[in-house]
C-alpha cells in the first residue's frame, strides 16, 4: 500500500512544500520510503530516500525542489524488495522525459518484464511492478510518435496501458513541459481522488489517494477517479478527463474502510468514518444474537483504526467504552512492518496497558482485523498481565484467510493465522477466551450503505475471489515462496547499500 500526490499550480509558486504537506497526512499508507519530484524549465528535480517524510526531506531539499508541477509518493513494500532504489517517483527519459509514482500492484508484472525487454527493448533496473507500469505507459507513448502530445495521446496510451495490465494500479505521471496525468485501473481497486484550489494564476488541481491529502492544502474534492479513467492537466493548466477502458466496474478495496484509511476520508463517496460505525453496530447486533447474556465490562479498542468501531460497538451493547491502551506515536504500524520478530517486538513498544481499566474486568477487546495474529497474541497477554480476568475479542472484519495480491501486504497464505483454521482454533492460537469476526456481508453492506451505486468489493482477502480474475492456485504458490517473510528477509541481506537514478538532479 502506498500514498499518491500530484500537483500543478497556475500560481507560478514551488508545490513541493504542499506536496511534503499532503504527504505527511497519507503517511499511514507507507513508512518504507518517501519521496517527491517536481519539474522546472524543463528539468526534473527530485528527492527521495528510505524512512518516513519527515525523516526524508529536510530545508536544503525543499528549497532546491523547484517547480509549478509536481508528484509525491510514500512507499511500503509489496512488489518488489525494498531499499533506497525502490523508492517512488520513478523515472524515464524517453519519450518527453516521464515520472511515475504508483500504488496497487499488477498480477501480471512478469509477463510485462519480459515483453519490455524481448519485444520493446526497454531496460528495467529494479524489480518494483511500478516500474513496468511507468515503462508500459512510455512505450504506448512512444509508439504514437508524437512530439507534442495531444489529450487523445494520453488518453489512447492510458487505454493501451488498461489493455495490457492486470490488477490494482492508481497512478500520477508529470510529462516535461506538457503536464500531468492521474489514472486508476478499470475496477478502481485502489483509491484516488481530485480537487481543485482557485489561484491568482488560474486553477490548481491535486490528485491524491485519499481526500484528507486535498482538505490539509485547501482544495476542495471535485470527485474520485473512477475506475479506468485518466484525467490530464496540460501545459495551460486545462483539466481533461476520459474513460479510457472498455468495461469499467466500481470494484474498490474493501480493507480500505476496514484498516488502510483515515476515517476522515472519503473514498468512492464513502465516508470511512461512518463506515467504521457501522461495522461497530453490526458487531454488536451479532453480539447480542450469539451471547444475549454476556457478561462483558468493558469496551476497550486496540488503538488507533478500531477506535470508531469500538465506541459504536460499546453504545449499542450499552457497555462502558474505556481506553485502556496507550499508544506511542512514534512507532509506526505493526501490521507494515517487515518480519514477525519486529512485529512482535514493536507490539510492547507501542502500547502500554492502563493497568486500573483491566484489573478484575472481563474485557472485550476491539481490532479492525486479524491478519497475521501476532499483535492480537501480545495485546491479549499485555491484557491478562494488567488483570483482567477474562479478555475477549471482537474483530470488525471477517477472518483474514486469503493473500492479497492488489498491493496489501499479505502476501503468504502461510502466515495468515486464520487460513485453513477454524475461529475456534484461531482464537485458542490467539490466548483469546472468546473471539467473534464480523460477517461479510454485514462488512459489505456497512460499506455499500455508504454508496448504493457500488456494485460489489474485492474481498478476496476474506472469499478468495480475485476480481480481476487471472490469480490462480499457482500464482498464489509461487507469490508466497517469492514474498514470504523468510524470503524478505533474504532479500534486505541482498540489498545493495543506496540506488540513485541517473539523468537527473538526484538530491542526497
Amino acid at each position: 500500500m502506498c500514498g499518491l500526490v500530484g500537483l500543478v499550480s497556475r500560481g507560478n509558486i514551488n508545490v513541493a512544500p504542499e506536496i511534503y504537506d499532503a504527504l505527511t497526512v497519507l503517511q499511514h499508507r507507507g513508512q518504507d520510503a518517501a519521496g517527491i519530484m517536481t519539474c522546472s524549465r524543463g528539468k526534473f528535480n527530485q528527492r527521495k530516500s528510505e524512512g518516513l517524510v519527515r525523516d526524508v526531506f529536510r530545508q536544503q531539499h525543499m528549497q532546491r525542489l523547484e517547480g509549478s508541477t509536481g508528484i509525491g509518493h510514500v512507499r511500503y513494500p509489496t512488489a518488489g524488495s525494498s531499499g533506497p532504489a525502490l523508492a517512488q517517483p520513478f523515472y524515464v527519459n524517453s519519450p518527453y522525459g516521464i515520472a511515475l509514482a504508483h500504488n496497487g500492484n499488477l498480477t501480471n508484472s512478469a509477463a510485462l518484464t519480459r515483453a519490455l525487454f524481448e519485444s520493446e527493448l526497454r531496460h528495467l533496473n529494479t524489480d518494483s511492478d511500478s516500474e513496468v507500469l511507468l515503462n508500459i505507459f512510455a512505450y504506448e507513448l512512444q509508439r504514437l510518435g508524437k512530439l507534442k502530445p495531444r489529450p487523445a495521446d494520453i488518453f489512447a496510451a492510458v487505454s493501451a496501458v488498461h489493455r495490457r495490465c492486470r490488477g490494482a494500479y492508481a497512478a500520477v505521471a508529470m510529462l516535461v513541459n506538457h503536464g500531468m496525468v492521474a489514472f486508476r485501473d478499470p475496477y478502481g481497486i485502489r483509491p484516488l481522488v481530485i480537487g481543485y484550489r482557485d489561484s491568482p494564476g488560474g486553477r490548481d488541481y491535486l490528485v491524491a489517494s485519499e481526500s484528507v491529502a486535498l482538505d490539509v492544502v485547501g482544495f476542495t474534492l471535485i470527485d474520485d477517479v473512477v475506475p479506468g479513467e485518466a484525467v490530464f492537466v496540460d501545459a495551460d493548466g486545462v483539466l481533461h478527463r476520459q474513460q479510457c477502458a472498455e468495461s469499467p466496474e466500481l470494484r474498490p478495496c474493501i480493507f480500505e474502510h476496514v484498516y488502510f484509511a483515515r476515517p476522515d476520508s472519503m473514498i468512492d463517496r464513502i465516508s470511512v468514518y461512518k463506515t467504521r460505525m457501522r461495522q461497530g453496530s453490526a458487531l454488536a447486533s451479532k453480539i447480542q444474537r450469539e451471547r444475549p447474556q454476556h457478561d462483558i465490562d468493558v469496551v476497550i479498542p486496540i488503538p488507533d483504526t478500531s477506535r470508531t468501531a469500538g465506541q459504536s460497538l460499546a453504545h449499542d451493547l450499552d457497555i462502558k467504552f474505556r481506553e485502556g491502551f496507550i499508544k506511542n506515536r512514534y512507532i509506526g504500524r505493526t501490521f507494515i512492518m517487515p518480519g514477525q520478530r519486529q512485529r512482535r517486538k514493536s507490539v510492547r513498544q507501542k502500547l502500554n496497558p492502563i493497568r486500573l481499566e483491566f484489573e478484575g474486568k472481563n474485557v472485550m477487546l476491539v481490532d479492525d482485523s486479524i491478519v497475521r495474529g501476532t499483535t492480537s497474541r501480545e495485546i491479549i497477554q499485555m491484557a491478562r498481565d494488567a488483570g483482567a480476568a477474562r479478555v475477549y475479542v471482537a474483530s470488525a472484519a471477517p477472518p483474514v484467510r486469503y493473500p492479497n495480491v492488489y498491493g496489501i501486504d499479505m502476501p503468504s497464505a502461510s502466515e495468515l493465522i486464520a487460513h485453513g483454521r477454524t475461529v475456534d482454533e484461531v482464537c485458542a492460537a490467539i490466548g483469546a477466551d472468546w473471539l467473534v469476526y464480523q460477517d461479510l456481508d454485514d462488512l459489505v453492506r456497512c460499506s455499500q450503505e455508504g454508496n448504493s451505486q457500488v456494485s460489489g468489493f474485492d474481498c478476496s482477502v476474506f472469499d478468495g475471489k480475485y476480481i480481476t480474475g487471472d490469480v490462480d492456485a499457482g500464482y498464489l504458490r509461487d507469490l508466497d515462496v517469492a514474498r514470504n517473510d523468510e524470503a524478505r528477509a533474504q532479500q534486505d541481506t541482498n540489498e545493495p547499500a543506496h540506488g540513485a537514478v541517473v539523468g537527473i538532479h538526484n538530491d542526497r
